[in-house]
């Protein structure tokens, strides 16, 4: 009896409810802003379609006057004088916030929305809007105070493209319609900021090597400018419209750059390259610049700055400080002056290739509203817990005192797969609090960057990147503005999101959440465990080579992804070798991250398929999601079994027992079907694995030329890798052995004018002098390298000066310089795409041969090629020690391989398996 009245008398409250929130009989609203700011202009017309579509009737006044009667909704700032009156008369007191916060309170039928700033009341009238169109009607007694935690919080286009232009070279790419006609599309523009205000992002990164030229005509060089001028008034009005429109939605434009790079027609008409990285400050180049960006802020002064100092220009030293303080804030200051303001407009620095913590200690000097900004993991996502120098050099950004922003960047492991794991994306937002200790965030579209705003799927019309991946810039918006929201409110939220979005049942929401953050794990566990670089010259989900797995470092391992950007753990080589050795094993190992990621792909596809049969809305793009979900588990089982065979052909190393290969063989089969797999879920699927499609793409093979970017011409690598490895072993069994090095033919001299004075060569064998202020000799190289016609270049001569080299050839050739591979201020640094764009204009960004010869006293060298056409040339190098070996016909055959010399182990002594 007593349970039934408890029952009775429930369903007495629940009517009594269901009656108070029903719509009420008076559907007429009134909507009065407390100033005419733009941003709250544009909120309350948000909140007016939000209330229309749910059935009632909006009034905007501008009155100033609180109605007598219906509902009425005043928003604007605390301290207008309507926001003061409506307070008192309806007895509703805000609540104090911060920055872009916002108040919300009502009572039967009066709202006050009152914001810190312009922004926080336009992000109360978005709140008030996404209330209506949750419940379809205004709710009751609404107590509503939010703030966001992240001081900036946007997303990048980068107005760049997936190929060089004729005549040109990476990042130069003038704002032209032919080039870019979605830059010059109004609609797009509107739904893009439209997207971004309603994920409480407030700034807008346009990214491009050398904007100016498109923007900006100074009277000094008025031939620099480099595009016509019916295009350049087309960019006058788009940059017009574009800084109008995001101003009011409360977003910060903000224009990035490179150094040094200049316009083409500048170029010309002063008889030098658009960009080289070795040259240094030339006063003619340091002018131009000042005076482009005095020119583009007096013309644009609401649009901010972000200069990146490296790349384009030899990084971390002197020249460095002296560019960002003697050029770029100058400039700034000069095109206030020019305005006649004294405020410090925003200038955020990229610490990219960089040394951002002595740059900002000068700058701070001379301009205090400054920035600084950093790429979270790289150029790909990875972990949630990064560590090491990283985690140093990010927390001393933090600590200088200004704002860091964290950059999630490229994301070359993500594309061309949809990602969307709230759970994971929220620990990354976490840590960037907790370890980086920052406060902003910059966010890169998760895939197809250099073809935005395109994805890689095949579809007609083609897929919006912004509509895709909307799920991917929702979770770091969110959490950007608030990154400790409980979690399990966190899953019902994105599962009722999910449910929304496919016409399903919140509990068929949770299934597609499940497969979002089951696959999520997949990309960031394979790359931190197997991969070369975090870097977008490896393509991951194209698949990795075998002796990339067994001899990372021959492939320039960027050390980075491992010390910093992983969890402590350990790679194939050396779970190889504590295997052999009996050395316990220590952190996170590539056969554990084997087993997890299966596991993951596995639930995934399983909580796909239960959500399936319940999807009614957006089914194509369910499909489109599902094949996703399936192209991750073949992924996954791909490395998951090649990581595995790696390790059993290791073992060879120790054993030196033909059977321990042959036990990888099914392994290795394992791996190539499941990429077979891959490459036929892909194929009539995306158009591409990869946007970025030049020379510097290198892992898991070279991609110049929009080659090699799908899994269907990857299929035939791996399995020619198979047959190679099968081959390779009924050899073994039948010689006992082989290096696969000896059988390599000698290399042959090019004839090569040198040009350069007082230039002399030397015979590259055993026990040569190889520098001719050095007492330091050849003591061992392989036998293919013999006889070739070095160059003498002094040692101390290429540390002070760097080394510089004229010549002529009648043919194309190739130079063989040789590397010192430790980081030394009296070495050369090898050639790295992670930091220099440029490092692979003549080809010789991949090692040929790597551990490529032993010098008693010198750590481990490996051997680059730069080509060259026939004619005259000068190669200009930085300053640091190497070996000129000579030239070579270009078309000559140059191996890629390990000799193995010069280290303590000869590492690279299985490459040959897979390779001849």
């Amino acid at each position: 009896m007593k349970g039934f009245l408890v029952l009775v008398v429930s369903l007495v409250i629940l009517n009594l409810t269901t009656w108070a929130t029903d719509k009420p009989a008076d559907k007429n609203v009134t909507i009065i802003a407390g100033n005419n700011s733009p941003r709250i202009k544009y909120g309350t017309e948000k909140l007016t379609a939000a209330l229309q579509k749910a059935g009632y009737k909006v009034v905007l006044s501008t009155d100033g006057k609180l109605a007598v009667s219906g509902t009425t909704i005043v928003a604007g700032l605390y301290a207008d004088a309507l926001v003061k009156k409506a307070a008192a008369t309806w007895r509703l007191k805000p609540d104090t916030t911060g920055k872009e916060g916002f108040s919300l309170k009502s009572n039967t039928n009066s709202f006050i929305i009152a914001g810190t700033d312009a922004s926080g009341t336009l992000y109360g009238c978005l709140e008030l809007a996404e209330q209506v169109a949750i419940q379809k009607a205004l709710p009751e007694n609404l107590s509503i105070t939010d703030k966001p935690e992240m001081v900036l919080r946007g997303a990048c286009i980068g107005v760049q493209k997936p190929y060089y232009l004729p005549g040109r070279t990476v990042y130069e790419y003038p704002y032209t319609p032919e080039t870019f006609p979605w830059l010059y599309d109004k609609a797009l523009w509107v739904q893009y900021l439209d997207s971004l205000v309603a994920n409480r992002l407030n700034s807008l990164y346009l990214w491009n090597g050398h904007p100016f030229a498109s923007l900006v005509r100074t009277k000094e060089y008025p031939y620099a400018v480099e595009v016509d001028d019916a295009t350049f008034k087309k960019n006058e009005e788009l940059f017009a419209f574009l800084t109008s429109e995001a101003d009011k939605r409360g977003i910060w434009v903000i224009q990035m750059f490179y150094n040094i790079i200049v316009s083409k027609p500048f170029a010309e008409k002063n008889n030098m390259k658009t960009q080289d990285r070795n040259r240094p400050i030339i006063p003619i180049i340091a002018d131009y610049t000042r005076k482009s960006i005095a020119a583009f802020v007096a013309k644009y002064p609401n649009v901010g700055l972000m200069v990146a100092l490296g790349e384009a220009m030899e990084g971390v030293g002197q020249d460095d400080v002296d560019w960002f303080c003697k050029t770029i804030i100058p400039g700034v200051q000069d095109g206030l002056k020019m305005l006649g303001r004294k405020d410090e407009p925003p200038i955020v620095l990229r610490a990219h290739d960089t040394d951002a913590p002595r740059v900002m200690k000068d700058a701070l000097l001379i301009y205090k509203n400054l920035y600084t900004e950093a790429k979270f993991n790289g150029e790909a996502l990875t972990t949630y817990e990064p560590r090491g120098p990283w985690a140093d050099l990010h927390r001393t950004l933090s600590r200088i005192g200004t704002v860091q922003i964290e950059n999630v960047h490229i994301l070359a492991n993500l594309e061309p797969f949809r990602y969307g794991s709230p759970d994971f994306i929220q620990k990354c937002v976490q840590s960037m609090h907790s370890i980086y200790e920052a406060n902003g965030l910059h966010l890169y579209p998760q895939a197809s960057y250099w073809d935005w705003p395109y994805t890689a799927d095949k579809t007609q019309p083609r897929q919006l990147e912004i509509e895709r991946d909307w799920i991917w810039y929702r979770t770091w918006a969110r959490y950007a503005w608030n990154c400790t929201r409980d979690r399990h409110q966190e899953e019902a939220y994105w599962a009722g999101s999910l449910a929304d979005k496919f016409g399903c049942s919140a509990e068929q929401g949770k299934n597609i959440v499940e497969a979002y953050e089951q696959s999520g794990e997949i990309s960031p566990k394979i790359l931190r465990r197997y991969g070369i670089t975090d870097g977008n010259r490896q393509t991951m989900t194209l698949g990795m080579l075998m002796t990339q797995l067994i001899d990372p470092k021959r492939f320039g391992l960027f050390p980075l992804l491992y010390n910093s950007e992983s969890p402590f753990g350990e790679m194939v080589i050396e779970y190889a070798d504590k295997e052999a050795n009996e050395i316990p094993h220590v952190g996170e190992t590539p056969i554990a991250v084997a087993d997890e990621i299966m596991v993951h792909g596995d639930r995934s596809v399983a909580a796909i398929e239960k959500a399936a049969p319940y999807v009614t809305t957006n089914r194509e793009e369910f499909i489109r999601l599902k094949n996703d979900m399936y192209c991750y588990q073949a992924m996954a089982k791909f490395y998951a079994w090649k990581a595995r065979a790696a390790v059993q052909v290791l073992k060879f190393k120790y054993t030196n027992k033909v059977p321990d290969l042959e036990k990888a063989v099914p392994m290795l089969e394992k791996s190539v079907a499941y990429f077979a797999d891959l490459a036929g879920r892909t194929d009539t699927t995306y158009l591409y694995a990869n946007s970025m499609q030049t020379q510097q793409r290198k892992i898991p093979v070279n991609g110049k030329n929009a080659t090699m970017k799908t899994w269907v011409e990857l299929l035939p690598v791996y399995k020619r890798e198979l047959e190679n490895f099968k081959k390779h072993i009924e050899a073994l069994k039948k010689q006992g052995g082989g290096s696969g090095i000896a059988s390599i033919k000698p290399l042959v001299n090019a004839p090569v004018e040198i040009l350069t004075p007082n230039i002399t060569r030397y015979t590259f064998q055993k026990n040569a002098q190889v520098f001719p202020d050095l007492s330091v000799v050849v003591n061992d190289l392989p036998a293919f390298l013999k006889g070739l016609q070095g160059i003498y270049y002094s040692q101390s001569r290429q540390i002070t000066e760097g080394t510089s080299l004229n010549f002529k050839t009648a043919k194309p050739v190739k130079l063989l310089v040789a590397y010192f591979a430790e980081k030394n201020g009296a070495y050369l640094p090898e050639p790295t795409l992670e930091i220099d764009a440029s490092a692979d204009d003549y080809g010789q960004a991949q090692v040929k041969v790597a551990n490529a010869m032993a010098i008693e006293g010198f750590p481990a060298i490996n051997i680059h090629s730069f080509s060259f056409q026939a004619g005259t040339h000068t190669l200009t190098l930085g300053k640091g020690s190497c070996l000129l070996l000579g030239f070579i016909n270009d078309n000559d055959p140059l191996p890629v391989v390990d000799a193995g010399l010069g280290v303590s182990e000869n590492a690279g002594a299985l490459d040959w398996l897979f390779e001849k």
